[in-house]
């Protein structure tokens, strides 16, 4: 979602390409951009990167709709609520001719303070009910907003909605897999370790079969917001704050001691070292406390290839996914 949203906000500011035109952000927020990253330290694609959370709600909505936009939901699609709140929402689609189906349910990226259920879902949608399972993607609340800690809690709050309409909508309940790209990635491993957030919505631990993690670089917060060449500290920052205590309590890593979801499968893109090792620590908590995670490096891929390329036919991911999906039982 971020290379996404650099691409629309560098376009839209400079007015050029069709999709600019026709997706150019209100007056004001391009004011706001500009105000905030004109002559930043680091440059404006970085500035762009780091400083979502500084942005005004109505700016960050626009963006993210903006996004959004240049992605038609696949046929079949319906919004669904699972909370009171307008953030609170997924969509569903369902494979046709299966009475009870499994459910990939995808968290989108977004560095916690941005993004929408619609980027990048229409054509996952379509290649998971090609496999016979159905598809959800959702939104949750964002930062600056609400917390990451309610983001967890609307992610497990989604799934406990498609649990208790699962006989209304021909949905097994008990057969979950749980997918995050980026952010997204991070608060899927944040429910899939610490129990409090599924039990909470009232979901059983065992009702999640497994959890597909995308590029994701924030399974342990403090080693990650230290690191000396993040260049998305200040995104870190206005998510998760400097108390290190904090950060460790929202961080997959420290919570991989049992229970947690039994099925793993984690996938870093190949070029980044600091996702390599994140997935890896992570891979090796939860395996030493008895669940079963394997670490698969993509190669020839971005950050944001690798999500948007999900579902396409020989797509080197797709393969891995479609091989994990296949086991879960």
């Amino acid at each position: 979602m971020r290379w996404f949203v650099i691409g629309l906000v560098s376009a839209t500011m400079a007015g050029g390409v069709a999709v600019a035109q026709r997706e150019r952000l209100p007056a004001e927020c391009r004011k706001e951009i500009m105000q905030l990253c004109r002559g930043a330290e680091g440059g404006f694609r970085q500035c762009i990167m780091t400083g979502m959370p500084k942005l005004s709600d109505p700016c960050r909505k626009a963006i993210g709709e903006r996004a959004a936009a240049a992605y038609p939901p696949a046929p079949g699609t319906v919004e669904h609520p699972f909370g009171a709140d307008p953030k609170q929402r997924l969509d569903l689609v369902k494979p046709v001719g299966v009475s009870k189906a499994p459910v990939l349910l995808f968290v989108h990226g977004g560095g916690w303070s941005i993004g929408d259920k619609a980027h990048a879902a229409p054509d996952k949608a379509k290649w998971a009910n090609g496999q016979g399972w159905a598809f959800a993607s959702a939104n949750y609340r964002l930062v600056p907003q609400a917390t990451v800690e309610q983001q967890a809690a609307d992610v497990a709050s989604a799934i406990a909605w498609l649990r208790a309409n699962a006989a209304r909508e021909g949905l097994d309940p008990d057969r979950i897999v749980l997918m995050g790209h980026s952010a997204g990635a991070h608060l899927a491993a944040l429910v899939g370790t610490d129990p409090q957030y599924l039990q909470a919505a009232g979901v059983p631990l065992g009702a999640v079969k497994g959890v597909v993690l995308l590029d994701g670089a924030g399974y342990d917060v403090p080693t990650q917001a230290s690191a000396e060449m993040n260049i998305v500290k200040p995104m870190y920052e206005a998510a998760f704050g400097k108390d290190p205590r904090r950060q460790a309590a929202l961080s997959p890593t420290r919570h991989a001691a049992a229970p947690n979801v039994s099925r793993w499968l984690i996938l870093p893109i190949e070029r980044r070292q600091d996702s390599q090792a994140q997935s890896k620590g992570l891979a090796d908590a939860l395996n030493r406390a008895g669940a079963n995670a394997t670490v698969v490096a993509v190669p020839d891929e971005s950050h944001g290839s690798l999500n948007k390329g999900l579902g396409d036919a020989g797509d080197f991911a797709t393969e891995q996914v479609e091989g994990f999906l296949s086991s879960v039982r």
